[in-house]
């Protein structure tokens, strides 16, 4: 018999009740340390009390109105995104495959009201995850994800990740847009080396494409910076985002240029919920967080001391972890075990991860965390390795 919650998800048994920080605690009293976020989401850690504080407030103001009338949160989050990026517009919506399908609609209208109707085609990368639409597992293109979802939505061409040569060579007449992942996350946190960005933004400008940078995991403080390509001395056109946005609140967003975004108007797209004042309650306190002085130093900070600690790890147990690879606190460890037995012998001992591609376990902790959960996460780690050395 099917269970009352669709089993569309591989759970593990365990429930939790509620969190402070990078700790979680279960319904029946165990304590975990939190070295997964809700997958990136969690980026200020659970309950900071300034997002507790906001959500609260406004909760008692006023929840939903729709986007039949102006919501002044989302003018006032829009315009902070807008000045701390590159972007001069952004598009309010629910979840990162939300943001990426405004994406591509944003870039096929682009290039249909710039006259050239048959530019459809996205270019995407081998590896890539952009969410789990029809239209977004086909940009991703993984079999694991399409398999009996056929007919796959067409307009989407793939390419090697980080293979320049191959990508230019995939650039016709019909393309319309590159998206790509500055660090490919479920892929198996593959990071895109700086000079290949910046050379996809070159063959975007050459062959009148738009360039599209799929941030919602990469984003909000997860690399060390506000978002991933500020680092590399190169922008997009279009960027998606979500995840760490609300700090756990569902709320997506896609910025875009003014160029990009001509063919927005009204009627061109919409979401019902996207932008409720909730929402932007929260994501506007994040960014006021995020925006602080100091604060992306420090993330910058704890991703060297983790990743200082986890080189030392792997160097004394080669036999069980093959690669540490990352950027910031997005930290993968491919594993010569099965990820999924590491991952599961790591809850056992307290510290909570997330899977990937490549047989890699993610570490994607709350940016708040200090030295203290870091040395943990780090015992935790070698001691696990010890129990499952061959």
């Amino acid at each position: 018999m099917i269970p009352v919650v669709m089993p569309t998800y591989a759970r593990a048994d365990i429930a939790f009740e509620r969190g402070e920080g990078a700790w979680l605690w279960t319904i029946d009293g165990r304590r975990f340390l939190d070295f997964g976020a809700g997958v990136a989401v969690t980026n200020l850690g659970h309950c900071h009390p300034k997002l507790v504080a906001a959500l609260q407030d406004q909760a008692a103001k006023l929840w939903h109105t729709s986007n039949l009338y102006r919501v002044p949160g989302q003018e006032k989050v829009a315009a902070k995104l807008v000045a701390n990026t590159f972007a001069d517009t952004v598009f309010f919506c629910n979840s990162g495959a939300e943001a990426n399908e405004c994406a591509i609609k944003m870039a096929r209208k682009y290039h249909y009201d710039c006259g050239d109707k048959d530019r459809t085609e996205i270019i995407c990368a081998t590896g890539a995850f952009h969410g789990r639409t029809l239209a977004t597992v086909a940009a991703g293109g993984q079999e694991k994800h399409m398999k009996g979802f056929d007919p796959q939505m067409p307009g989407f061409v793939h390419v090697p990740y980080g293979n320049l040569n191959a990508l230019r060579d995939a650039i016709s007449e019909k393309t319309a847009a590159i998206l790509v992942e500055p660090v490919q996350g479920e892929g198996g946190i593959v990071p895109g080396d700086p000079d290949y960005l910046r050379r996809l933004r070159a063959a975007a400008d050459e062959f009148g494409v738009l360039l599209i940078f799929d941030e919602v995991q990469t984003g909000m403080g997860r690399t060390g910076a506000l978002f991933a390509h500020q680092s590399m001395d190169v922008a997009p056109d279009i960027m998606p985002v979500a995840k760490g946005l609300g700090g756990g609140f569902p709320v997506g967003a896609c910025l875009a240029t003014e160029k990009a975004a001509k063919g927005m108007v009204a009627g061109a797209h919409g979401s019902t919920f996207g932008g409720n004042p909730l929402a932007m309650a929260v994501a506007e306190t994040v960014l006021d967080v995020m925006l602080e002085p100091g604060f992306m130093d420090a993330v910058q900070a704890k991703a060297a001391k983790l990743r200082q600690g986890l080189d030392a790890v792997a160097a004394r147990h080669g036999a069980v972890i093959e690669q540490v690879r990352g950027s910031g606190l997005m930290i993968g460890i491919k594993t010569r075990i099965p990820n999924t037995e590491f991952q599961s012998r790591l809850m056992a001992n307290g510290l909570l991860t997330v899977g990937a591609g490549d047989n890699v376990v993610r570490l994607l902790p709350p940016l708040i965390i200090g030295d203290a959960e870091i040395a943990e996460a780090l015992a935790i780690i070698d001691r696990t390795c010890q129990e499952v050395t061959p």
